[in-house]
């Protein structure tokens, strides 16, 4: 959903762009108060509701979301934008195209940011699961009759939103911002009238507090920074969903409504527990009235909802980039929306990613073991997020020695220190997002290995192109009439396709097209750069289609860009002829045997290229052939 203002946008505008962000970018921080202050005193690692602790506690919340949220992600890592996308395979593109150093250098800096984005499927899992099973948890406050349905409730739930997805969130999207409005008006409403009860809570925005905190609780303190970590669930979505909305947007939403509301209910929060600590049982629901309780839960359900969306589409997002920056397989990629770009559907990925949260709602069965198993995978992601903008102040931004110092200290020192705490959860289940970002990670590289060596493969058989061209000029070889387009990934030789028509058939195509897409690292490219085209004599032509790593590559639209180089595509006319691989693993030196197995399954199983190129069907001829890897 891209829906960024332009500079001309007047405050109508602003207000309506702003109100969408709140329900698309702030749905998983602005839920967090379900269960995170829970957590600091009833998780693995709780401390005892005194006054000290909770005033502690309440500081170490106030500064984690000003330091790292405010300073860092708001003001901070939102520079890092790649021609107004953000995200961290944007930020890695990015950084690579400032970069320059060595190969060895660069390859580093990929794996370094590919493992980040793999990280985030991680959280992508949790973050439903956590979010929906905290909302309907409320029913236990309820009456205990309803205690066996929570997880058959929540299961259901989570299946219908996985369910609507292929019909896209156009329509719902409209309704977002409205929602998580009355959302946080709500926290900040109960956070207040709780605070008034026990105004001694401000003084909790003394970071005197935090540190007297560490210094009675030691070691025991520092655990408890896994549990304060999760007011800052969503923190990378800030980044990731910049390109949708624009900078300002987010900056003003937070600054003027999320930040504001979810301090005055941590606040409220803590006063509740100040005046009666039994209430740690669920202080988010007994901050409301008995009578609210039933409207509060249901409010809050569909509250996470919307938050699951927002991260459900961040995966989608996320594949989409992967694809098209070449670490992913070809995948069925549907629009559900003819005007934004933005609305996209991924049947493999929305499947895949359901099974996962039911998974850990059945194998966890309740947020506060799902809690003990969130957080190592996103600490992770931050501080790779934050070594990748910290190269980037250095190369593009000019930061001195002096300057990156002091971001070393004050925003990697903070990351660190989080991910230090969060460690422990690995064995409390954090080991399940890191699995599932090692697993993507080795499919992710594997892949992009494994088509580097195809093609290695491929141009070692190849014909030159000169030899080709002069075999053309001889004319030894028949020409018939038409175009005949051969899709190639390797732009200097001659495509292995238009070898075995010419073996097979004895004929050429008295127009021949050799054309290569390419993804660049920027976002979008615009028209009048997205066609080159290289006449190479004989009637036979190069041309090259540049694509951004958001964009959807669609051969017919970009052959028509050719008309101002004198080259007009007929489609009745023009025949694409596509190379069939056989994939065949062996022990000769490239990839080691199981992951040249693993990429020989990944290729067949990836999309048809005329499904994800676009090109007509009744315009296609195949050809196979058997490539030894």
């Amino acid at each position: 959903m891209s829906m960024k203002p332009s500079s001309a946008s007047h405050g109508g505008q602003l207000a309506t762009i702003t109100i969408a962000a709140i329900g698309v970018v702030y749905g998983d921080i602005g839920t967090s108060p379900l269960y995170a202050m829970r957590e600091c005193f009833s998780g693995s690692y709780a401390v005892l509701p005194t006054r000290d602790n909770v005033l502690g506690i309440l500081s170490l919340i106030f500064w984690s979301l000003i330091i790292v949220i405010s300073i860092k992600y708001i003001i901070f890592v939102m520079r890092a934008d790649n021609r107004g996308e953000g995200g961290i395979l944007a930020l890695m593109a990015l950084v690579l195209h400032h970069f320059g150093g060595t190969d060895r250098q660069r390859h580093r800096l990929i794996m370094m940011g590919l493992f980040g984005a793999t990280l985030f499927y991680g959280d992508g899992v949790i973050t439903p699961a956590i979010s929906v099973l905290s909302a309907v948890e409320g029913l236990h406050l309820a009456t205990p009759v309803l205690t066996p349905y929570v997880i058959p409730i929540t299961v259901l739930i989570l299946v219908g939103l996985f369910a609507v997805q292929s019909h896209g969130t156009a329509r719902v999207g409209a309704f977002f911002g409205p929602v998580m409005l009355l959302w946080f008006a709500i926290l900040a409403l109960l956070g207040l009238i709780n605070m008034m009860k026990a105004p001694q809570v401000l003084a909790a925005f003394d970071p005197e507090y935090a540190m007297r905190f560490f210094a009675t609780n030691r070691g025991h303190g520092f655990l408890v920074l896994g549990a304060v970590f999760l007011v800052m669930t969503g923190g990378e979505a800030l980044y990731a969903d910049m390109g949708h909305f624009g900078k300002l947007p987010i900056r003003l939403a937070w600054f003027t409504l999320v930040l504001p509301a979810i301090l005055l209910n941590y606040l409220g929060q803590g006063a509740l527990l100040l005046s009666n600590p039994d209430a740690i049982a669920n202080p988010f629901y007994l901050l409301a009235p008995s009578w609210a309780l039933y409207p509060l839960v249901a409010l809050a359900t569909i509250a996470t909802v919307i938050a699951s969306q927002a991260v459900i589409s961040g995966v989608f997002s996320m594949t989409r980039q992967a694809v098209q920056l070449g670490f992913c397989p070809h995948i069925e990629i549907r629009h559900t929306s003819a005007s934004e770009i933005g609305q996209i559907y991924l049947p493999g990925a929305n499947w895949g990613l359901l099974i996962g949260v039911l998974v850990l709602v059945l194998g966890f069965e309740s947020s506060s073991n799902l809690a003990a198993a969130y957080g190592i995978a996103v600490t992770i992601t931050m501080v790779i997020t934050t070594l990748l903008v910290l190269v980037l102040a250095r190369r593009a931004w000019g930061w001195n020695g002096f300057k990156l110092g002091l971001g070393i200290v004050f925003f990697l020192l903070v990351d660190l220190t989080f991910f230090s705490a969060n460690a422990l959860k690995i064995g409390h289940g954090g080991w399940i997002a890191l699995l599932i970002g090692a697993v993507i990670f080795t499919l992710m590289v594997t892949w992009k290995d494994g088509r580097a060596l195809l093609n290695q493969r491929l141009r070692e058989n190849a014909m030159p192109l000169d030899l080709f061209l002069q075999s053309l000029t001889r004319g030894s070889t028949l020409r018939v009439p038409g175009t005949a387009v051969f899709l190639t990934s390797t732009p200097d030789g001659v495509p292995n396709a238009l070898l075995h028509n010419m073996k097979h058939n004895k004929v050429v195509h008295e127009r021949l097209v050799l054309l290569t897409v390419v993804t660049e690292e920027i976002p979008r490219v615009e028209d009048r750069d997205r066609v080159t085209v290289h006449c190479l004599g004989s009637n036979t032509y190069r041309i090259i289609i540049r694509y951004g790593f958001t964009e959807d590559p669609d051969l017919p639209h970009a052959l028509a860009l050719c008309e101002p180089y004198g080259l007009s595509f007929e489609m009745m006319d023009t025949t694409f002829f596509l190379g069939r691989a056989t994939l065949i693993p062996t022990d000769r030196a490239g990839m080691a045997l199981w992951r040249e197995r693993l990429f020989a399954n990944m290729f067949r199983a990836a999309t048809r290229p005329m499904d994800f190129f676009r090109i007509p069907y009744n315009r296609v001829v195949e050809l196979g052939t058997q490539v030894e890897l």
